[in-house]
């Protein structure tokens, strides 16, 4: 059949807005491919629970693309060696992808790929799927660019694909076939396009409209939220579609009565800061790839020492501290938790628990159905201290429990063995006395553990630790270079170093929250 237009799907499962299958099926026939890598599915970020979710997805994938014509394929194996098979058998006339900014391995694969279509004399096109710029060397207009990116006409699918006779499309694996362990996560989010088109739809028409009022609390996120993350996260919607179907649902809004617009363009225009900073995040890892791995600041190396009792008693959710036993057993449930939930759990592991922020960003990549390399490792580190250029933010967990849940409904829905604990004890059961623990039958230690810090004590010597490192001999001037370079900024506004954020006094709940938490503690899951 001659040499094959060859579309690589990676973390971009979808026909509508894919601009490397529309513009290969304009060259020629098309292979639609999935190379599942084992290898990468046993990397210490990856898990069962993200595994299941790319597997519904892109089943939902072969069907939409067999109503185009010719459904996809899915290879098992490393992708050099599956691309090389498909050059020997019928030749490979061009292949296409959108760019990726993954994890460590990923970016070596993507390496070993380019080596090999290069010495094959393959043109290997890959595209920008969003606001992520390769090469870049300065921040300045990036904002400007990302605009221009998301102003971009959403590409419809290509009209039709030449059918492909002969080529089997390939069982997709289960989770065990990848050596995956077993991963119960009842409440996760089911997979696939149309799941993520009915949510955006709920979230704009309905559901959004308590956002910036309700994001912040784990008791009401998980419904006011817009629940887009895992989509964006796994490409089965792009960032493009909801940028501009956001941005319509702003315009209608502003358009109707003085009712909807009260709450509804606060909620909209908050959620319109999240998505630009979803690919500015990104953009960081794409700069710097060893953020995975290593410290952004270099004076913050070797701060912390594994400890890993700690740590499975922070990742299991019993720690003794109610409300971030309950945070974390939510997560371990449904694969998601809002951002300040997010923010609150890094927090605690990196100062009262004191572990490294790669220890425990692991086990939270392993949960996040969402887990977005880029994302996810600039807020690690952020979280924990060892960027050198943002704002030390140690979370209180007691204060969080009682603003985001001061009646206990969170704790008690998740923290079956607290229930019967009256609500002046819940978010310090520590406090009953034995009688009164004996009578309610929850012995401290026996039913739920005693917390395995005192947060308060361990919070200040923290606190005491991380800037008494901030004091060394050129930490300022490491910090101005790394802000330089990574740095948020407005247009060609240059990067302003040594200076503390504002904290806003005026506006709504959502704007001040944004005006003191954005660069500083979202996890920016897309709540």
């Amino acid at each position: 059949m001659g040499p094959l237009q060859i579309v690589w799907f990676k973390r971009d499962l979808r026909v509508v807005d894919h601009q490397p299958l529309l513009q290969a099926s304009s060259q020629g026939p098309v292979l639609p491919l999935v190379v599942v890598e084992p290898q990468l599915w046993q990397q210490p970020d990856a898990s069962g629970r993200q595994w299941n979710f790319y597997a519904e997805s892109i089943e939902e994938l072969r069907q939409a693309l067999a109503l185009l014509g010719q459904p996809l394929v899915v290879r098992i194996g490393p992708a050099v060696q599956v691309l090389e098979r498909a050059r020997r058998r019928f030749g490979i006339a061009g292949l296409w992808s959108h760019e990726e900014t993954g994890n460590g391995w990923t970016y070596a694969r993507d390496k070993q790929v380019a080596e090999w279509a290069k010495s094959h004399g393959i043109t290997w096109i890959e595209i920008p799927q969003f606001g992520v710029i390769r090469r870049l060397r300065d921040r300045s207009g990036w904002a400007r660019r990302w605009e221009e990116r998301m102003a971009e006409p959403v590409a419809p699918p290509p009209q039709a694909l030449q059918p492909l006779i002969g080529i089997e499309p390939g069982a997709i694996p289960a989770a065990a076939d990848l050596g995956l362990a077993a991963d119960p996560c009842p409440d996760r989010q089911p997979g696939g396009r149309q799941r993520g088109l009915e949510l955006l739809e709920s979230f704009l028409q309905g559901r959004g409209a308590r956002y910036h009022r309700e994001l912040s609390s784990p008791r009401s996120a998980f419904d006011s939220c817009s629940r887009l993350s895992t989509h964006l996260t796994w490409g089965t919607l792009s960032l493009r579609e909801v940028v501009q179907s956001s941005r319509q649902r702003l315009k209608q809004i502003k358009a109707g009565s003085a009712a909807d617009r009260g709450q509804w363009l606060r909620a909209l225009r908050g959620f319109d800061g999240r998505l630009h900073w979803h690919c500015h995040f990104i953009q960081k890892l794409e700069s710097q790839p060893n953020l995975e791995f290593r410290e952004l600041h270099p004076l913050t190396a070797g701060l912390r020492e594994s400890d890993p009792e700690r740590l499975a008693a922070w990742a299991e959710g019993r720690t003794g501290l109610p409300f971030v036993d309950a945070c974390m057993r939510a997560l371990i449930a449904s694969g998601w938790i809002n951002f300040r939930m997010r923010a609150m759990l890094m927090s605690v592991a990196s100062y009262q628990l004191w572990l490294p922020w790669r220890d425990s960003g692991l086990e939270l990549a392993r949960l996040f159905v969402d887990y977005e390399p880029g994302i996810h490792w600039s807020q690690c580190q952020m979280q924990s201290g060892t960027t050198g250029i943002n704002t030390i933010r140690i979370y209180n967990p007691i204060k969080q429990g009682q603003d985001h849940d001061p009646d206990g409904q969170f704790i008690r829905r998740w923290l079956p063995e607290l229930r019967a604990v009256p609500a002046v004890h819940l978010h310090e059961p520590w406090t009953m006395t034995p009688a009164l623990q004996e009578r309610i039958g929850c012995v401290l230690g026996l039913h739920y553990p005693l917390p395995i810090v005192e947060p308060t004590a361990a919070a200040r010597q923290a606190r005491q630790r991380i800037w008494a490192q901030r004091q060394q001999p050129g930490f300022k001037e490491l910090a101005g270079v790394i802000n330089q370079k990574h740095g948020s900024r407005r247009s060609n506004q240059a990067p302003r170093t040594g200076q503390r954020r504002r904290r806003s006094t005026g506006g709504n709940a959502a704007s001040r929250e944004g005006a003191i938490q954005l660069g500083l503690d979202l996890d920016l899951d897309l709540d």
